[in-house]
């Protein structure tokens, strides 16, 4: 089990103790357009691995040099939360398992995209996207790039991710941490 932080993370938790599976997050940074940073124009995953979306990066005229800036920008947040959220412990080794790649929802589905484009560099068996709620047009997207797609549901009035939640806060890094830490204990009653 995979969960994008950092509100991927307590989905995951949730799924990898009911499941008995290993939890560690994959490391993916959406790169918004500036000045309005909840658009997503690309998104980034640990590795270098970076996938930009042109068609809206030449609609909104947004020149090469700010593409760049943001892309830095979030390359070096992208480090900052590896190092605070693994350590020195490596990733977990993926090559020829099973995956579940995990998030709290999925409005357009690229940083999803880009987490499932970083993990095939890594030859895993299968790779499944799991996750309560998205866009339609998310899963379809995401159909088409990972061997699966669970999607509790795909409401037709979808805009965002948060109006599924009624309590949609922030987590934190020390929250993500926690869990993550919770994860390597073995199973028990959740006060989650």
């Amino acid at each position: 089990m995979l969960a994008l932080p950092r509100g991927g993370v307590p989905v995951g938790f949730e799924a990898a103790r009911a499941l008995h599976a290993a939890l560690d997050v994959c490391l993916v940074r959406k790169l918004g357009m500036p000045g309005q940073e909840e658009l997503a124009i690309g998104a980034i995953a640990s590795g270098g691995v970076c996938l930009l979306n042109h068609e809206m990066i030449r609609a909104l005229h947004i020149p090469p040099r700010q593409v760049e800036a943001v892309t830095q920008s979030e390359t070096r947040e992208l480090e900052r939360r590896e190092y605070l959220y693994r350590g020195n412990r490596p990733a977990l080794d993926v090559h020829g398992r099973t995956l579940i790649l995990v998030d709290d929802g999925m409005a357009t589905g690229y940083t999803m995209r880009v987490a499932v484009t970083a993990l095939r560099q890594k030859e895993p068996l299968e790779m499944i996207v799991a996750v309560p709620v998205a866009s339609s047009a998310a899963c379809r997207e995401l159909a088409k790039v990972a061997d699966g797609v669970v999607c509790l549901s795909a409401p037709p009035d979808f805009y965002a991710v948060g109006q599924w939640y009624r309590d949609f806060s922030q987590i934190s890094d020390a929250e993500v941490c926690n869990l993550l830490d919770r994860a390597k204990l073995p199973a028990g009653p959740s006060p989650l």
